[in-house]
């Protein structure tokens, strides 16, 4: 405990030098994800801007991608410090651009897609392949290094962070929330699986809710509401509610910083002591850590348009310069803002990243695109399955022997989880022994993390049949 506690003073302070690489990554990432949206040439803006340089069609989110962007470049420093295993996902995919640029910057874009190189040839590809026929969705897809939630459907970030750190006890899972997909059912029911996550062998989650203020035309529930209810909300789902909040820069560095180390510190205490302890989990006093995060929609991008206010509100949440091609002063707006993050400080005349972008990443498998947890195909063990056959029934001749092929099937589940004590889970709507798989609750209880009584029965901390009413909980976390 007492080296964690150093680690957190440590990063809590954020040194000048390492404030100047987490922002170079920072900007790299935010123009990166601009030249995604809009150019098809002069990737590095060496001249002027002409129309021939821009898209015939601009399709993308700007609005959340640089929020996600921001997340991202502090968690790698987090990582570069700690060396914590962590994946993330952006509930808002999509600001896939954003999570395509991570993916270039920290050079496993090129390790899985060798053509598209990392340097100018390579940009222009990137950007030209980004929403068009044949190239790249606009979410984080499949298609996105480091990517197993793919976000277009929005409300599934909690569930699928939640599975992918069961039974991975040293994974952290950033899981970005946005605000507007805080409003859909499935999102706001998945709050809850922190009740299920038991810190002795699983890992930890930590949920970002991305409070900046609009969906797609309108402002967004939680960001209007009062700050105190809203973290009376979160306090109410088992969560310790951390909040930075502004705009302004160098500040919001320091700030997030601190926090980020603050929320790590706490994970691994309460992992720690769960693991240290020989005796069974206090449960009540769990609290793990989420972070509120305020910043304004599409911040760094251009302030007003024609005299309309577009930084921080809804329009700034897909292409907030839609008239490029056709009106000379957007098109110079567009190229204001694409240098207004410096480009000759970010690359080589190349357009390779430059060093101290290369000093924020952090290397080989604790780059978060790189990450084998975010590579199931990395990490698959074997699954011990009993033979079917043990279980066949015997019928004389037809219509004698009156038997339910469901508890068959609960009795063969009973074999697996026998056979694979630590990697099997079932995952159900409250319905085992309705649906007779009642067999299972042989050799495991139902995983709870939350109070129980001497009345309830097959159901402890350390039970691995995973019943929420909930199928989306359910499906997700399978998923995960």
């Amino acid at each position: 405990m007492a080296d964690v506690a150093h680690v957190v003073e440590q990063l809590s302070e954020i040194s000048e030098a390492e404030l100047t690489s987490v922002d170079a990554w920072w900007r790299a990432a935010n123009y990166l994800t601009i030249g995604q949206i809009y150019l098809r040439d002069n990737p590095l803006v060496k001249r002027p801007l002409t129309v021939d340089d821009i898209k015939p069609r601009l399709l993308g989110h700007w609005g959340t991608s640089p929020g996600l962007s921001f997340i991202y470049a502090h968690t790698s420093r987090l990582i570069r410090a700690t060396g914590q295993s962590t994946i993330y996902m952006a509930g808002p995919g999509h600001g896939g651009p954003a999570l395509v640029a991570a993916s270039w910057l920290e050079g496993t874009y090129t390790e899985c897609f060798p053509k598209i190189t990392q340097d100018e040839a390579g940009m222009l590809q990137l950007f030209r392949q980004f929403s068009a026929p044949g190239g790249i969705p606009s979410h984080a897809s499949v298609t996105t290094p480091g990517s197993i939630h793919e976000g277009g459907e929005l409300g599934y970030v909690l569930v699928h962070a939640f599975g992918s750190v069961m039974d991975n006890p040293e994974l952290m899972t950033i899981a970005v929330v946005g605000d507007g997909e805080a409003e859909t059912a499935t999102l706001e029911g998945s709050w809850k699986g922190v009740s299920f996550i038991n810190p002795k062998h699983d890992g930890a989650v930590l949920p970002i809710l991305h409070l900046n203020g609009y969906k797609i035309a309108g402002p967004t529930v939680l960001a209007r509401k009062n700050p105190r209810q809203l973290r009376e909300l979160m306090e109410g789902h088992g969560y310790e509610v951390l909040e930075v909040s502004g705009d302004d820069l160098p500040g919001m560095h320091e700030r997030f910083a601190a926090v980020l180390a603050e929320a790590w510190g706490k994970i691994k205490a309460i992992q720690l002591d769960a693991r240290d302890s020989d005796g069974d989990i206090d449960i009540q006093a769990i609290r793990w850590p989420m972070i509120v995060l305020r910043s304004p929609k599409g911040w760094t991008g251009p302030d007003k348009v024609d005299g309309i206010q577009v930084a921080g509100t809804w329009r700034a949440h897909q292409v907030p310069l839609s008239g490029v091609r056709d009106n000379p002063e957007h098109l110079q707006i567009l190229e204001d803002w694409l240098l207004s993050y410096r480009p000759a400080e970010l690359f080589d005349d190349d357009g390779v990243p430059s060093a101290q972008i290369k000093h924020d990443n952090p290397q080989g498998e604790l780059r978060m695109s790189g990450n084998p947890s975010a590579n199931g195909g990395l990490l698959t063990r074997e699954l011990h399955i009993p033979d079917f056959r043990s279980l066949a029934v015997d019928v004389p001749s037809p219509a004698t022997v009156r038997l339910e092929s469901t508890r068959a099937l609960g009795e063969m589940m009973r074999g697996i989880y026998e056979q694979n004590p630590s990697t099997f889970r079932l995952f159900c709507p409250d319905e085992t022994n309705s649906n007779r798989l009642g067999a299972v609750f042989d050799v495991s209880d139902r995983g709870f993390m939350e109070e129980t009584f001497t009345y309830d029965t097959k159901i402890s901390s350390n039970g691995r049949v995973m019943e929420v009413l909930s199928e989306n909980n359910c499906q997700g976390w399978l998923e995960g």
